[in-house]
This record gives structure tokens, sequence and C-alpha cells, in this order.
């Protein structure tokens, strides 16, 4: 098969890397990739939301399939315009997408299916939660436990210029559980948990993601969870006429009276996708072919027997700054040849030099025989990397098993 991987970050790295495994695999081509992937296959200079870019492109290489990664061109229908035009595409339909990019949308599916979820409020008053209601590249969600949060939330959404949603804010133990859909059928992925805020301890603002583990030790098996949340989703937007294809990706947060979810997207996660893919056993480029051909009826993921740890890093001034670009980047081989993985996020080569170019720059995953000897493995790998101005986190995974 000839694969198009559609994005330039981490995760579409990460998927690029395990499809690269497949025997089914011919080409592999990334549009518009980064340097990462550009070891594995070709990439192309088409930007991720360039819909009739990656149309014309994928009739060019007579692309068998298109794994879409990022949400934003999901969400403006890039999924839809290949589709058209008789392409296989992994990733939903605009309409279908609207799951992640409106969040009023969202409560109103979930509402619909009957899956529990955090009550929407009326009245902003802490405590609460503050959610952009469209796309915010993760850091549209602010927690607010006392007055002066709230204002400073109330402030970031109404700069975004959407709307917004106010929930209850639930306590308890979060997670990320990922399901692949034909529109009927649903495959469970192993569960991860992401780090979210910036700061060790769980200090400072949202980002995109600044590490995640799998297993979840704490959380059991997966399938009774996908089977109470994303099934009915599933079902209630193939009701409606818009069923979903793609990576249905539901965050929870495990409360006292079960399971709550507090939003669903559209796609793989990031930076979970960069633990899921090495605990993955079996053929993924074959499961994503089944995925965009409504054919996976049977197909099972194989979850491996090792644990995985990503630790992400970033710029200096992350997340309020996402072009931290030309600031050479050394240690990359050394992490390679000490057995760990380094997942692009932020990197352009310049003058022949791998250099810093985004936000959250690299995501370096290790796996191990359990969590924290993946997390001693991981760690050992970042100290290898270097650029001025690196922030990472240091405590991902620390209390993997408590």
């Amino acid at each position: 098969m000839k694969v198009v991987v559609v994005g330039s970050g981490a995760r579409e790295h990460a998927l690029a890397w395990k499809i690269a495994q497949s025997h089914a695999l011919t080409d592999l081509h990334a549009a518009p990739g980064n340097p990462g992937i550009a070891e594995l296959g070709h990439c192309h200079p088409v930007r991720a939301d360039d819909g009739d870019g990656l149309l014309s492109l994928a009739r060019t290489l007579d692309a068998d399939l298109v794994v879409i990664g990022p949400e934003a061109p999901l969400v403006a229908g890039v999924a839809d315009e290949l589709r058209r035009n008789g392409v296989a595409v992994v990733g939903p339909s605009a309409e279908a997408a609207r799951i992640e990019g409106s969040k009023g949308f969202s409560k109103d599916v979930m509402r619909a299916a009957g899956v529990p979820t955090a009550e929407q409020l009326s009245v902003a008053r802490p405590p609460c939660v503050v959610k952009a209601d469209g796309l915010a590249a993760g850091k549209g969600v602010f927690v607010c436990r006392t007055a002066d949060e709230l204002d400073e939330a109330l402030k970031s959404v109404t700069a975004l210029g959407g709307g917004m949603v106010i929930e209850e804010l639930l306590e308890g133990r979060e997670v990320s559980l990922f399901a692949l859909t034909d529109g009927r059928h649903v495959v469970p992925l192993p569960a991860v948990q992401d780090f979210k805020r910036i700061g060790d301890g769980d200090t400072g603002p949202n980002t995109g993601g600044m590490g995640a583990y799998s297993p979840v030790g704490w959380l059991g098996g997966t399938a009774p969870l996908v089977d109470q949340v994303h099934r009915p989703v599933v079902e209630e937007l193939a009701r409606r006429g818009t069923p979903f294809v793609g990576c249905l990706f539901a965050g929870l947060m495990m409360t006292s009276d079960g399971p709550r979810v507090l939003e669903f997207n559209a796609r793989f996660g990031d930076p979970e996708t960069q633990v899921l893919m090495p605990r993955l056993d079996g053929d993924l480029l074959e499961v994503l072919a089944a995925t965009a051909h409504g054919d996976l009826g049977g197909v099972r993921i194989g979850e491996g027997t090792a644990a995985a740890v990503t630790v992400v890093l970033a710029g200096p001034e992350y997340p309020q700054r996402s072009d931290y670009a030309g600031v050479s980047i050394s240690g990359v081989e050394a992490v390679q040849a000490a057995g760990a993985l380094v997942f692009h996020g932020g990197t352009a080569v310049r003058d022949g030099r791998l250099v810093t170019h985004g936000g959250r720059i690299l995501s370096v995953t290790a796996t191990g025989a359990n969590v924290q000897q993946a997390r001693t493995r991981v760690y050992e790998a970042v100290d290898l990397v270097t650029f001025e101005g690196a922030k990472f986190r240091t405590d991902i995974a620390a209390a993997a098993d408590a």
C-alpha cells in the first residue's frame, strides 16, 4: 500500500514509525511531514489543511490510504474532499469531527447517547471548568477553583474569539481512552495517562501535553469503558447520518461515581500516540486500512507486554509561545543508539543542522518491562538531548503505580 500521513508533529511521526513496520507498505509519504518522518519516507510541501493540495498529491502518488493526524484539517472537511474523490481516508467527516470542534455539539451527542459527562452549568461560579467551544490546540480548558482564576479564564477564552462552555469541576483520576471505528464497529486501544500542565506537580497552565505513559495499571481493562463511552457515541453519530470513521479519543475523569467524559477528540492524541505506537502488537497499517474501508468487524489490536513512557521537550516560553525556532539540537543519535525513540514535534533542518521550529520540540519515548523501568530509561535518554532553553517535566509517570 502507498500511504500518506498528513501532519507535521510528533503524533504523525509516531504513526509513520509504526506504519513503516508493516509488510503491506510499499511507499510512505507525508504532507508536510518533518525531519524525523523524512528518515522513514518522502515528505511533500503540502499543508495539512490544504484539501486541494492533498487531493492532488494523493492522485499523483496513486495513494491507497491517507491518514490524517491533526484535528484542524478534519474539522475543516479535508477528509470529506478526499473521500468525495475516491481516496480512502482514516479520519472523520467535518460533521462527525464536530465531536471535537464544538463542545456544545459534543454535549448534545452525549446527552442523546446517554453517555455520562460533566454537568453543564448556566452560571460561571467557582469551582468550575471553563472551556473554549472550538479548537484551541489543547490550551482551551481552564480549571477555576477561585474567583481570580475564573476571571483570568473568562478573559482567555473570550480572547480566543469563540463561544464557551461552563462545566462542573469533577474530581478523580484522568485517563485518555482511544478506539478505532469504521462507523459501525469499534476496536479498543490501550489506555494512556497524559500530563497536560506545564509544570511538575501538575502546576501552571494547560498545554497540548508534556508527557504520557501506558499501561494505566490502576484502570483495568478498557473494553467495558469503550462499551459505555465510545460505542453509544458511534451509534448516535451513525443514526444522525454522519458516521465517524477514524480514531475516537475520549478524555475521561474516573470519579467516585464512575467515569465521566471530559471531552471527545476526533483523532489520535499527542503525546499519547507516542506511547501507544510502541505498545501495539501486529500490523497497524492493515487495521487502519480496514478502518477506512468499513471492514473492522472481527478485528482486534494486540497490546504488548512492554510499558512505555514519553517525555516532551518544549521551548522555554511554551505554552505562551510556540515559535521557538533556529536553535541547534544535539543528542538525537545518542538517544536512538541507547535504544529509545525520538519523535519530532517542532523541528526543521537548516544548513544541514537539526534545529527547533515550534513549541513542543521533541517527544522522547522509552519502553520497559514496567512503567517505572520505562520511566528510568526515558529520563536517561532525555539527558542525552540538548538544545538551549529546553524545558520538560521531571515527574512524568512518577506516581504511575500509586
